[in-house]
């Protein structure tokens, strides 16, 4: 009789380990499914607002803007991240370089003029920039300020342009040059710039912000723009077109919608 209970009481620990066990597997195998989040459109992170411009070089007093244009290639030939613009005067200007101090931004012109690349030159400093651009900037914020140097370039020739980098206006070169313009430094592709920006969903952008589209077919971002206000952006379309105003609410822009980020917030 004893062994029978003996055997009674193992068979039911058995069994009552047995069922843990299965349990206990049931649970390690549960651990293992993640229950599903949905992933939020932006993901929060800290970002450093654009860096103010130091000095910089302003060269050139062009009637023809192909010729500020060319002048803009040759510097790119010696390596340098250049831009022309239309000057209050009438004249177009080349500007290039971001230098921490007037003896440098002093040296690399007169190495270039030394070279035969340059000739006059006039040198911006920090907070001189609006002054510089030759219009009045009072009574104006900073985001009313791009969007005015942004209308500045409409019409003006997306020139030579065969890709991001190699171009004098392309639609990243633009987004650099109104930017430096006014003060602030961006990177210079359009990857660059979102990856750099304060990530913004659709409905909070503001004047002065940067729109980004994935245009090449390949769902990457391809073109960047300059947002104004009131739906509409400004930016340089392509090569064989000149820089205009287009909707976010057309169909072709739409579609190709990538994201949004501030360097103004």
């Amino acid at each position: 009789m004893g062994r029978g209970r003996g055997s009674t009481g193992i068979r039911i620990m058995a069994a009552v380990l047995a069922v843990l066990v299965f349990l206990s597997g049931c649970s390690a195998r549960k651990s293992v499914i993640a229950p599903y989040h949905t992933k939020p459109l932006i993901k929060p992170r800290a970002v450093a607002p654009a860096q103010k411009m130091g000095y910089a070089i302003q060269v050139g007093a062009f009637l023809e803007v192909d010729n500020a244009a060319r002048l803009t290639r040759k510097l790119e030939g010696q390596g340098i991240d250049a831009f022309y613009f239309h000057h209050s005067s009438g004249f177009y200007k080349v500007r290039f370089g971001n230098f921490t101090s007037l003896a440098g931004a002093t040296d690399e012109a007169r190495r270039l003029k030394g070279l035969g690349i340059i000739e006059v030159f006039f040198i911006v400093k920090p907070g001189e920039y609006g002054q510089a651009l030759g219009r009045s900037r009072s009574g104006l914020s900073l985001r009313d300020d791009i969007v005015d140097t942004a209308h500045g370039f409409i019409g003006m020739p997306y020139l030579w342009g065969s890709s991001e980098l190699n171009a004098p206006l392309d639609c990243s070169g633009l987004v650099l040059a109104v930017y430096q313009l006014n003060g602030l430094d961006v990177p210079r592709t359009s990857a660059e710039q979102y990856a750099a920006g304060e990530q913004l969903d659709r409905e909070d952008l503001d004047k002065g912000d940067l729109v980004f589209f994935a245009t090449s077919g390949n769902g990457r971002i391809s073109h960047v723009g300059i947002y104004i206000g009131d739906g509409k952006f400004i930016h340089a379309p392509g090569r064989g077109k000149t820089i205009c105003a287009d909707s976010l609410s057309s169909a072709y822009y739409s579609e190709r919608f990538y994201g949004a980020c501030s360097y103004l917030r």
